[in-house]
């Protein structure tokens, strides 16, 4: 019997229009033939499953639906949302509260990952090299001279929990600061304002099951932009991805050395996307992705076809990791 599974995506953020791509991607990777798959629009109060002749409405009890006066139920969820609630640990969360298995981060890492400062603030303390940064919360004073005596100029500012470069400025001059933490402010009520460091832009794709480590190779980011900004990401034009990326091999080693470690440290699960900054020879983590995008062109994608990985197997082999290693909380003694 074919197991059913949920593709979640939408969600409360600027992110829900690359969400919706990504979940198409998605659901062209799984197997059809081994699973159900069900498109779960998440979208302000309306949770909803998207067929191509109706929507229904999730039941959030317990996260099932009815189609045809038969009660469906999933036998695992995978989130595609970038952005709040299902990269942040909101949503799994819920999902482990209604005892339903789930392929991405747990609830630690999701919400430790999507806060940008602190997540490069903890990994800082393993030995992780990353830019030196500050954080703004909203309704609180700051001065820009101070921020630039810290940072220097240019600078990145950016919303502190968010992604696909929404709200990002690259400040070089000291007016430029203000608006560019008020733009950031409209779509995260923290701000983080990061060093610049020039170099070569790099990720790097991986995730663990029981059967060990898969690693993918490493994608060299070229943008025709002045950053790889949001038109860079999502205009072919606009940037050249190169994979495998063109670094000597031993430096790809590095990073992927760190990427396995950084996945270890975090406790993260499935698929997680992990982007950096080469620069004459030091590795700067810039920061880690636990639900990356999947359109047909994303990263991660590109990456498992250069492995030479069949993509169907890899999220086969996902799904069932998940499924077979999950243990539900109300399972647990206290």
């Amino acid at each position: 019997m074919k197991k059913n599974i949920a593709i979640v995506y939408g969600g409360y953020s600027s992110e829900i229009i690359i969400s919706e791509k990504s979940m198409k991607g998605v659901e062209s990777f799984i197997n059809s033939e081994r699973y159900n798959t069900y498109p779960v629009l998440i979208k302000d109060l309306e949770w909803k499953v998207v067929t191509d002749n109706e929507q229904i409405s999730i039941d959030k009890s317990n996260f099932s639906f009815t189609l045809n006066n038969k009660k469906i139920t999933f036998d695992c969820v995978y989130i595609t949302i970038h952005g709040t609630p299902g990269e942040n640990g909101i949503l799994q969360g819920y999902l482990d509260m209604t005892g339903i298995p789930h392929t991405t981060c747990n609830v630690l890492p999701s919400a430790l990952t999507f806060n940008k400062f602190t997540c490069n603030t903890y990994l800082k303390g393993f030995g992780i090299a990353v830019a030196d940064s500050l954080l703004i919360r909203k309704g609180n004073d700051y001065n820009p001279e101070d921020i630039i005596e810290k940072v220097g100029l240019p600078c990145f500012i950016k919303p502190n929990a968010g992604g696909s470069s929404f709200g990002i400025t690259k400040a070089k001059k000291p007016e430029e600061m203000s608006p560019a933490i008020e733009k950031a402010f409209s779509e995260s009520s923290e701000v983080i304002i990061e060093q610049l460091v020039d170099g070569r832009e790099l990720t790097c794709g991986l995730y663990k099951t029981s059967k060990g480590e898969n690693i993918f190779p490493i994608t060299e980011v070229v943008s025709k932009n002045e950053f790889f900004d949001f038109e860079a990401k999502y205009t072919s034009e606009k940037v050249e991805e190169i994979t495998p990326a063109r670094i000597p091999g031993d430096i790809a080693e590095r990073i992927r050395t760190i990427s396995s470690l950084i996945y270890d440290i975090l406790g993260c699960k499935g698929i997680v996307r992990i982007d950096y900054i080469y620069n004459k020879d030091k590795i700067f983590m810039i920061e880690v992705n636990t639900t990356p995008g999947m359109t047909p062109t994303s990263f991660i994608p590109q990456q498992i076809r250069a492995a030479n990985l069949n993509i169907q197997e890899v999220f086969t082999d996902i799904i069932e990791d998940s499924i077979e290693r999950y243990t539900p909380l109300f399972s647990l003694s206290v």
